[in-house]
Formats: C-alpha cells, structure tokens, sequence
C-alpha cells in the first residue's frame, strides 16, 4: 500500500468515525452539505468516502455540518 493510500484510509475512516459519532447518515450529509451550498448526492458522497480521495475542504465542511467540536486523530492508547 502507498503512502497516499494510507494517508487517504485514515482520512476515510476518521470521517467516517465522525459520522458515526454524531449518527449522522449519508443522506442526512447531503441535507446539512446542500444548506451551506454544497451540492452532494448520497451516492456521490458514498463513492468519495469509500475510496478516501476528498479534499480537505470536503472534510472540513462535512465536520462542520454533523457539529464535530473536536476532531480524533487516533484512539488514546
């Protein structure tokens, strides 16, 4: 696996965690995403998590919309 692959699984599962946490669904994402104006289907946001290949700027908006106050980098050990 590539260094960008690894960087990209983290990035998928700490946003997935997240959602998660805050059990929030992907369709209820596409809600919150669509009244700040971002523009995203269920199915599209599916696709994008599962391969983990996001921008920053859709990571840091989808955290924003579920209410995410801190973010979990890793579990303590």
């Amino acid at each position: 696996m590539s260094t960008e692959d690894v960087w990209a699984l983290k990035a998928r599962s700490i946003l997935k965690a997240e959602l998660k946490r805050q059990d929030v669904s992907y369709q209820q994402l596409v809600s919150k995403l669509a009244e700040i104006g971002v523009e995203e289907t269920p199915a599209s946001i599916a696709n994008k998590i599962s391969r983990g290949k996001f921008t920053a700027a859709f990571l840091l908006q989808c955290l924003e919309v579920i209410g995410c106050v801190t973010l979990r980098l890793r579990e303590p050990s």
